[in-house]
């Protein structure tokens, strides 16, 4: 698909442009026959709150490309209170990344838990359908920044696993990979002599050897 220009190039955004939050009560209609909610129904929660981040930063329309792996760490039941929170992660030529994190809240407990994380890509869109261009993210913290720099290896990752890009050409992805195994790799041990064998150092010179030699019987 061909790129087309867009007014909202030039300026570098921050973060808490695109930020989104959203509170949802489950009702009976979005749970399962156990009363926890339906995992479809929190996905498309997850997909609205991030559309809401992406076009907030992009000023424009946008879609859903891809989601990353997505991981349901604890039920949410009828009742509570799911809270979602969405910002763009890195903005590239015309995707984003965004990143979603979802909560539980049991109002009555007054308790919160983790439950989901995800990574939606969303690509802006002029009134045709056509990829546009987007202004890029300004970190402006070091969780922002970490966030940033992540965003670029899993984007890489991605292009990867789609046979986008050879591995030679993930070059941030590639520097963690071989980060982590020089990490994790034992540093290898000097080399030591086989027991009994003196080293060079140690051993004694040719005439103490002699020196010591005993005397035969004559």
């Amino acid at each position: 698909m061909t790129e087309h220009p867009s007014p909202y190039t030039t300026t570098p955004k921050p973060v808490d442009v695109s930020r989104c939050t959203m509170n949802e009560l489950v009702l009976p209609n979005d749970t399962n026959t156990f009363g926890n909610l339906m995992g479809g129904n929190l996905l498309r929660m997850m997909d609205v709150c991030g559309a809401i981040a992406a076009q907030r930063h992009a000023e424009q329309l946008c879609v859903t490309a891809s989601v990353d792996n997505v991981d349901f760490q604890s039920p949410i039941y009828r009742g509570e209170v799911v809270v979602l929170e969405g910002q763009v992660n890195r903005a590239f030529r015309t995707s984003m990344e965004v990143e979603i994190n979802v909560w539980a809240e049991n109002p009555r407990a007054r308790t919160r838990r983790v439950c989901n994380r995800a990574f939606f890509t969303f690509v802006a869109v002029d009134d045709s359908g056509r990829p546009i261009a987007v202004p890029p993210i300004a970190p402006a913290t070091d969780d922002e920044r970490a966030r940033f720099d992540a965003a670029q290896r899993r984007r890489e990752l991605r292009l990867v696993m789609a046979g986008r890009i050879p591995i030679r050409d993930a070059t941030n992805l590639r520097a963690l990979v071989l980060g982590a195994i020089a990490t994790e790799s034992p540093a290898p041990e000097a080399a030591q002599a086989p027991a009994g064998d003196a080293s060079p150092a140690e051993a004694p010179a040719p005439a103490a050897r002699a020196a010591r030699r005993p005397k035969g019987k004559g």
